[in-house]
């Protein structure tokens, strides 16, 4: 059994140069004549099918988050790849025992798909004349070997999967049943991804018999992590950022405190002083009931609240992705019900049962 933990800045940041994706092949702008290279490079072309008659505010808004994210994964992807081609330390193939044209020629598929679902993200908000069409930013990514930066693509990509079940059920909500058929086709390859990434890493390909379920506020919290700047104001995507949830301690495969901190000083809620006791450590794995814990051990340093709280592994099979967040309520209905009383999110722990093969 293997566990990593992966949080906040501090823990997976290390990269401070900014990185922009490089104009390669037209993308994100491409001309008349360049999607075909894409498409080719990518196994399949962009849907040809006519957009829905109408798209709703939430349906804007979750097409925002959409492009938002394909920008990151096609940076973080061209980024990888320029790491292996130029042979940079710590990226040789044999750390994955997988040959080096294999490993590019795979890597090359998988950004020309991402970039695919960039452009239909974008060219829907484009459609509806949406006031914002996010463009990519300037990035960091925090991997030093190519073993960290597959271990960080199949960790994004298990929260991409549990966003888009988020924005399947915002679009059924909404009434927006147009473009359901393609973001379900988009959830399959996603995951085709991730059972490649998990094989390489000597995990079983198949994490859960049911993902673990996110919010597209967790989501685009988490991405700030990655992100230098951006030519836009990411306050016009109307989707909360929270304060980083650090977990400080590695989580294993049993019942167990784990130690997390998050930086409140900004909330206005909470500071030295504070009744602490209605706060707790909620997680989200798979398809379950959200599981609350109490935060026990809390210590003040500044603006910074330190805390312990259980991950209550074995009743939970919390194998895989399980989503933390700071809340000031418990006993949650759903997923969607736990953004309004987040104080801090999201910190991503995986606890990964490895494969025999």
């Amino acid at each position: 059994m293997l566990t990593t933990t992966l949080a906040s800045s501090a823990a997976i940041l290390g990269l401070a140069a900014g990185y922009a994706i490089p104009n390669t092949d037209g993308f994100p702008s491409p001309n008349a004549e360049q999607p075909l290279t894409i498409e080719t490079q990518a196994d399949g072309l962009l849907s040809n099918l006519p957009p829905p008659p109408t798209l709703s505010a939430a349906g804007i808004t979750n097409f925002q988050l959409i492009a938002y994210n394909e920008h990151y994964e096609v940076a973080f992807f061209t980024s990888l790849i320029d790491n292996i081609t130029n042979h940079v330390d710590n990226y040789e193939y044999v750390s994955v025992n997988r040959d080096e044209a294999e490993i590019v020629e795979i890597l090359k598929t998988v950004k020309a798909q991402e970039e695919l679902h960039a452009l239909t993200a974008t060219n829907t908000l484009k459609h509806f004349n949406a006031s914002l069409v996010p463009e990519p930013c300037t990035y960091k990514f925090p991997t030093t070997s190519l073993e960290e930066a597959i271990d960080l693509a199949s960790t994004f990509t298990d929260l991409v999967l549990g966003t888009l079940q988020d924005a399947s059920q915002s679009f059924a909500k909404n009434g927006d049943d147009g473009p359901v058929r393609a973001i379900a086709s988009v959830i399959g390859q996603e995951g085709e991804q991730n059972g490649f990434y998990r094989f390489i890493l000597s995990r079983k390909p198949s994490q859960k018999p049911f993902l673990t379920t996110s919010t597209a506020a967790f989501a685009f919290s988490a991405l700030q992590q990655f992100i230098v700047s951006c030519p836009f104001d990411i306050a016009d995507i109307p989707i909360p950022v929270f304060p980083a949830l650090d977990v400080l301690t590695p989580a294993g495969p049993k019942d167990m405190n784990l130690t997390f901190s998050a930086d409140l000083s900004a909330s206005g809620q909470y500071s030295q002083g504070s009744d602490l006791s209605g706060l707790f450590v909620t997680y989200l794995v798979g398809q379950q009931l959200p599981i609350s814990e109490p935060i026990t051990n809390a210590t003040w340093y500044g603006g910074i609240l330190t805390f312990d709280a259980l991950f209550p592994f074995t009743d939970n099979v919390m194998e895989g992705l399980s989503i933390a967040a700071l809340t000031n309520a418990s006993n949650f209905a759903n997923a969607d019900a736990m953004p309004a009383n987040t104080l801090a999110a999201p910190g991503l722990i995986q606890v990964q049962d490895m494969s025999a093969l």
